[in-house]
């Protein structure tokens, strides 16, 4: 590696933690990009302003998407930076791999780009960071043929992802695994051949502790909760309060609903079941005492996202529930997603994401067009929602 200083970067790898600039001198060592990344970076820092560009036509046959075309804006300077692309791998569900796979993906990716990746993508993907042009093909035939397949980029599908689920999480409502891996297998087109206003997001979370953070970061989200009431033992109740949690103070009054009450003289705990809304802060605290009921499935939400031509979205809920089991569970959640795509792709806007385009056209006109009836859910708080309207016609005089 050239004998160049990088004194801001030295200072990143400082600290308990381990660094993500450690890895990039590791691959310098022997990567002439990578090295010439760590002194771009180490220039950007001392710039104060990031030396690249992104776009451009790159892909593989076949495929519109999975490629991402990244070049410096100071080739002169560092030539072997002069294309630097970006390969998305789709993940598997749950993110589960062997050390075989691992292996894989890595000789494949020394061999034909900088040795960098990222374990995960906001996106989900694994991503493979830096390579050229002319690598691009030669190294997805390599991964097809060890069995990996690119993931979403650009105004398509994004690899569905979704939480460990059931395969080692107690508070899975549904399993995750096996609901992402039917929907990816199902919209290969939409994932690799961009056909959209923008790009749309699917992440799938098990309960309402939503660990893909899928409402603030997904179009669609998916995630585990329950029809009925939540389950209570009287007898792990009591346990709990003779353990000393203060299950008036840490549990009921910081339920959203009060929907909890604690009886401090027999010890017992119950719940206004339809004031309930399935938050998990009870379960959180009390796993041994509180369970999820035992009428299981998903609530369905739309509209979430980082700021880009509107500010951040929350999720809005659409549906409040479906069930997540079977294939004619997977078949109703496909036939929402085809009338949604259907209206998006309609009135949506070049670079507007779903949720922009139903707050621009108001939740009601996305509702009836969707043929989606409104429900409580969709309020926060009676006159709240200053975008639903009233149709004409529908006033009654």
């Amino acid at each position: 590696m050239t004998e160049k200083k990088t004194p801001q970067l030295d200072e990143l790898e400082k600290g308990q933690w381990p660094s993500f600039v450690t890895e990039i001198k590791k691959a310098a060592a022997t990567n002439a990009a990578s090295e010439d990344l760590l002194h771009l970076l180490e220039r950007s820092y001392e710039d104060r302003i990031g030396h690249w560009k992104h776009g451009g036509i790159v892909g593989v046959r076949g495929y519109g998407g999975g490629v991402i075309g990244r070049y410096t804006d100071l080739p002169e300077e560092y030539p072997n930076l002069a294309e630097f692309h970006t390969i998305r791998l789709a993940q598997p569900a749950g993110w589960f791999y062997d050390s075989k796979a691992l292996r894989s993906i890595c000789d494949i990716w020394e061999k034909h780009g900088s040795g960098l990746t990222n374990f995960h993508g906001s996106t989900g993907d694994i991503i493979m960071l830096g390579t050229t042009t002319d690598h691009i093909q030669p190294a997805f035939d390599e991964f097809s043929e060890a069995g990996f397949d690119l993931g979403g980029s650009g105004s398509d599908l994004r690899s569905p992802s979704c939480c460990v689920g059931p395969a080692r999480c107690e508070y899975a409502c549904y399993d995750t695994l096996e609901a992402c891996h039917n929907i990816t297998n199902e919209y290969q087109d939409e994932i690799h051949r961009p056909m959209w206003p923008y790009k749309f997001k699917i992440k799938f979370s098990g309960c309402a502790n939503d660990c893909t953070a899928s409402i603030a970061r997904s179009d669609c989200s998916v995630i585990g909760t329950w029809r009925d009431t939540i389950q209570i033992d009287q007898d792990a109740v009591k346990q709990y309060a003779a353990d000393g949690l203060d299950i008036q103070d840490r549990v009921c009054d910081k339920c959203p609903t009060r929907c909890l009450k604690f009886n401090s003289e027999t010890k017992e705990l119950t719940v206004i079941g339809e004031d309930c809304t399935r938050c998990m802060h009870c379960i959180n605290y009390m796993p041994k005492a509180i369970r999820a009921g035992k009428v299981k499935g998903a609530t369905i939400l739309f509209g979430g996202k980082s700021t880009i031509v509107q500010s951040a979205f929350m999720s809005w809920v659409i549906v409040p529930f479906m069930k997540m089991e079977s294939e004619d569970d997977f078949a109703e959640f496909k036939d929402l997603m085809g009338r949604v795509w259907e209206w998006w792709d309609e009135n949506g806007k070049t670079r507007e994401r779903i949720g922009e385009t139903i707050y621009r056209l108001g939740m009601g006109k996305f509702l009836r067009e969707c043929e989606l009836p409104p429900v409580p859910q969709m309020v926060f708080r009676p006159r709240a929602n200053p975008y639903v309207f009233w149709p004409q016609d529908e006033i009654i005089k």
